[in-house]
């Protein structure tokens, strides 16, 4: 009608108004349904119509690119709403930074955001959860941190969006501890408290133990004095396990003995089994013996104490006293875990014992192995025979370290992998420190990256040196 420059009377919008309302109905039906490209459609049909689209419709098609991802059409719709003077309507606003966060342009969400005359809890709702969304936890932490110091106040739909934000900095901070990175996991707690937000008891957990895994004691003691004093959480007995292993790592073991006996509850096993590990470490044997007494009081057949208590009298030479904790660990009818390696490969996963002769490839292994450790004699490398806990001549310990199953597993990987590629080996127990100076010679050797996880964390070694610092 109007192409035909025949122009419309009153009796023709009383009946072309219902049916733009319908269609205007329809778009929006469509976009709240998830029909987002039917959305889209009856949009660009109202558009040929030359229909106005009012706010509401506005918002509608904004959800629909947001939902299809759609960003060019996203765009397009905000230079309408610049073009036809919408842009201040807080309701379209709130539309085009959610729009603009879930299409990955969240930098352009915030600008938006930031430009935005009048902002309400669904503005920062948006730019909030567009942060969290796109796995940037700190920044929706700092941004819900001025959001109070605005006065704006949160609502459950802006508690929904920072509680994983909460979630992920903590799990990268344990993260961060697990991986060698505990400076790091020590500057994600200090970007937590600028936000304002609380530490919980876990996140203390997580800190203690990234100090534990890296010696950061004086750090570790500053946290765990922090906990009642500034944050009103009561010590339980999982901080205590990692403040124990934080000392007893560190060498100071009488420190460490004498915050058991002050603990205001009763030791457990796990406390007494960190303080036992470190006197391994520094081969304290008469401590051993007391702390080893109370660990086997509260659980009289746990096979990785005996064993412990065993490596320690071996570790120093006393061979009769070793033997008769082996033949209580026999007369108890117990059984020890044997150290296993593990390496996928192809989907398929290979597992090692050391002195394993049993794989397919057992002579191709060796052959690997013997070069590696003739390549590594020559770069320095010299077998730490105080690893090898058997009373043997000097040969076969030599023989026995050697054979370790991270070191099969290893030359397997790199027997089996193309050059340059990582190598990931799995450890059900703690890595030898033989094996683990081994680990950093065949990586600067062969020119590979390889992944230790042992039962207590990842060793990432690159170019002779191990994420852990020679420190674990």
């Amino acid at each position: 009608m109007q192409l035909a420059d025949v122009k419309p009377t009153s009796v023709t919008m009383v009946s072309v108004l219902p049916a733009c309302a319908q269609l205007a109905t329809l778009q929006q039906g469509y976009a709240q349904n998830g029909c987002s490209n039917d959305a889209l459609v009856v949009f660009h049909q109202m558009q040929l119509a030359n229909m106005t689209p009012d706010s509401g419709s506005i918002v509608s098609v904004l959800r629909a690119c947001s939902l299809l991802g759609a960003l060019w059409k996203g765009k397009c719709i905000h230079a309408y709403v610049i073009r036809s003077g919408m842009a201040e309507d807080v309701n379209v606003g709130n539309s085009l930074v959610s729009m603009y966060a879930k299409c990955v342009s969240i930098d352009v969400a915030l600008q938006f955001f930031d430009n935005m005359p009048k902002r309400d809890v669904v503005s920062w709702n948006a730019i909030i959860a567009g942060y969290s969304q796109n796995g940037q936890a700190y920044e929706a932490l700092r941004l819900f941190q001025q959001m109070q110091r605005d006065k704006m106040k949160p609502d459950l739909t802006t508690m929904v969006s920072v509680l994983p934000a909460c979630a992920h900095l903590a799990a990268l901070q344990q993260g961060y501890g697990l991986h060698g990175r505990s400076k790091d996991a020590i500057s994600l707690f200090s970007q937590l408290e600028q936000t304002g937000m609380k530490p919980d008891d876990i996140t203390f957990i997580c800190i203690l133990s990234a100090c534990s895994h890296a010696g950061l004691v004086d750090e570790g003691r500053k946290y765990f004095n922090s906990l009642n004093r500034d944050h009103c959480i009561t010590p339980r007995m999982e901080h205590y396990i990692c403040v124990v292993d934080l000392l007893g790592r560190a060498g100071y073991l009488d420190e460490a003995q004498e915050l058991i006996n002050n603990m205001p509850f009763e030791p457990d096993a796990s406390v007494w089994g960190a303080l036992l590990g470190a006197c391994r470490i520094h081969c304290n044997i008469e401590l051993a013996e007391y702390v080893a007494k109370h660990h086997l009081k509260l659980e009289s057949n746990n096979t990785g104490c005996y064993v412990l208590l065993s490596n320690i009298y071996a570790a120093a030479g006393r061979w009769q006293d070793a033997a008769k904790v082996r033949t209580m660990i026999k007369t108890k009818g117990l059984k020890k875990n044997p150290g296993r390696s593990w390496i996928e490969i192809k989907n398929s996963v290979h597992t090692f014992v050391g002195g394993d002769k049993s794989h397919p490839q057992s002579e191709k292994i060796y052959a690997v192995l013997d070069s590696l450790i003739r390549d590594m004699k020559k770069e320095g490398y010299v077998h730490d025979k105080t690893f090898v806990l058997q009373d043997v001549e000097e040969e076969e310990k030599e023989n026995i370290i050697s054979t370790h199953s991270e070191k099969l597993a290893i030359a397997f990987g790199l027997l089996e992998t193309s050059p340059g590629m990582p190598i990931q080996i799995t450890k059900n127990l703690r890595v030898c420190g033989d094996c683990h100076n081994a680990s950093k010679f065949i990586s600067k050797i062969a020119k590979r990256e390889i992944v230790l996880r042992d039962i207590n964390r990842f060793h990432h070694f690159k170019d002779g040196v191990c994420s852990c610092g020679d420190y674990w």
